[in-house]
């Protein structure tokens, strides 16, 4: 019999992110992870949208650093 693992529901979100998402699995010291998640939170954010924003900044800035300006 073929069973399916998960509802509905979760397949179909699942399918969802896996075809409009990338995943990253960054490591990180012990401890900072508290640290990366107190900071997103006074920010009022989730950590995930934290990290985003960081890296693009990191992003534009490196980009302007190659750019000369």
């Amino acid at each position: 019999m073929d069973e399916k693992k998960g509802s509905a529901a979760t397949r179909a979100k699942n399918k969802y992110n896996a075809a409009n998402y990338d995943r990253l699995y960054p490591y990180v010291p012990k401890g900072r992870k508290a640290v990366y998640e107190e900071a997103a939170t006074k920010a009022g954010v989730s950590l995930n949208d934290y990290i985003i924003k960081a890296l693009d900044e990191k992003v534009e800035r490196d980009k302007k650093e190659r750019e000369g300006g």
